[in-house]
């Protein structure tokens, strides 16, 4: 049932929290971080959703330009507002800020991604993303990430609101627990008003655990129930290539997170292979852009990363992805089952000969590296092996929250020339 601003805001609002938005307009959520802004921000939106009338940023349209155009778009009738902050330089956040004031912040962690923007600088990436803090209402709601080092070095004590934490391993407000993969995302526990409440997300990964804990606590400081809070989550929109998992024939998955890339998110994408992977595992890594000073250091902590987790081929793509190839050998990876290629035609002809039965592919990098181009090749039926032929597969499932949106089946005027192409074959809402 949808609701008036008033009623939400009267309603929902928790007793501290309510003191606090007496005098404001109307939630107005901003989040900002090196990573997991694009899925948060969708988390928060899809439980907020089911209780009033919601504009969100659309896709990662993050910058102040964009932000600028949003606000034309913003309606008397939209009673919360979920917005992404993004940045690629010093005064983005802060324009931002201006342009959108907020009253809830979100700071998903403080990384390495586009670090090479501020030389290298973990500090200064800190400083940028404290814009958001100086920026946003000084008596709102704040939420922080407990776990992550580096938001240490955020500019918080000049802030006069309430800050909440959020986290896994370390004392927090919203500390999840008894976290598990299953067959199709993560399940996990978070203690709200003195009960265990359970929860899923469509996605895997223990780092996206952490982006719903944001849209938990977020809603719970609002005032929403475990009940909805746990329907929002389970039917968000998941952003497109972000640890998006296809089944395909002979049992082979195949991941492709291939939106971006930075180390940190990278290693998340090698947690979720090894933990979906019963048996063939392989990593297809491209460059990480926008690292400048960091760049060998991060591709080379990348490499160490990956040598200590059960991974049977390591193949890495670009020039700067070299220094993960290199790292990874001397780290201890077997030379033999890692190799580098600065072309896309040997990379995928090298794919043709490992990929196997029940194999679990990860495909990731830069989005300017064109990653996806490697995931087209892979879904199209165009991979083979020796003794059990996968260009023409019988069909695949297109999936998205769980439910069957396409059935894929090649085309029978490619099979008799030896060729896969797909045509979708029936589609399910």
């Amino acid at each position: 049932m949808r609701v008036t601003y008033n009623e939400f805001i009267n309603c929902s609002l928790g007793d501290d929290d309510l003191k606090q938005f007496k005098s404001i307009q109307r939630p107005v959520i901003a989040i900002t971080g090196s990573a997991g802004k694009t899925t948060t921000k969708e988390m928060i939106a899809s439980i907020l959703q089911k209780k009033c009338t919601v504009f969100k940023t659309r896709a990662n349209m993050n910058l102040p330009n964009f932000i600028y155009r949003q606000k034309q778009r913003i309606q008397a009738k939209h009673q919360a507002i979920v917005l992404e902050y993004g940045m690629s330089k010093k005064g983005h956040i802060k324009r931002s800020c201006q342009i959108i004031k907020p009253n809830i912040g979100v700071v998903t962690t403080v990384g390495n991604a586009h670090i090479g923007h501020f030389g290298g600088s973990v500090k200064k990436l800190a400083k940028t993303k404290s814009e958001l803090i100086k920026g946003m209402n000084k008596k709102g709601l704040l939420f922080l990430n407990a776990d992550n080092k580096n938001s240490k070095y955020l500019k918080i004590k000049r802030f006069k609101g309430t800050i909440y934490k959020v986290g896994i391993h370390k004392n927090a407000n919203y500390k999840a627990h008894t976290i598990a993969y299953t067959t199709k995302g993560m399940s996990f526990k978070v203690r709200l008003n003195n009960r265990d409440e359970q929860f899923y997300i469509p996605i895997f990964g223990e780092h996206n655990v952490y982006n719903a804990l944001f849209a938990i606590a977020v809603s719970h400081r609002l005032g929403i129930s475990p009940d909805v809070i746990r329907h929002g989550l389970r039917t968000y929109e998941r952003p497109k290539s972000r640890l998006m998992v296809y089944p395909l024939i002979n049992n082979v998955q195949l991941i492709d997170d291939t939106y971006s890339a930075n180390p940190q998110a990278v290693e998340a994408a090698i947690d979720v292979l090894t933990h979906i992977g019963k048996h063939h595992k392989i990593a297809v890594l491209g460059n990480m852009l926008e690292l400048g000073s960091y760049a060998v250091k991060g591709h080379a902590s990348v490499g160490s990363y990956a040598a200590k987790k059960r991974i049977d081929h390591l193949l890495t793509y670009g020039d700067l992805a070299r220094y993960i190839y290199i790292s990874a050998v001397k780290s201890g990876f077997p030379s033999s089952k890692a190799k580098h290629f600065n072309d896309r035609a040997s990379l995928h002809s090298y794919l043709k000969s490992i990929i196997k039965p029940n194999s679990t592919i990860l495909v990731k990098g830069s989005h300017k590296m064109k990653m996806n181009q490697t995931v087209g090749f892979i879904r199209n039926g165009s991979v083979t092996h020796s003794s059990e032929p996968m260009n023409v597969p019988l069909q695949f499932i297109e999936k998205n929250s769980n439910k069957i949106i396409k059935v894929w089946r090649p085309s029978p005027s490619k099979y008799a020339s030896g060729k896969s192409h797909f045509t979708p074959w029936t589609k399910k809402n």
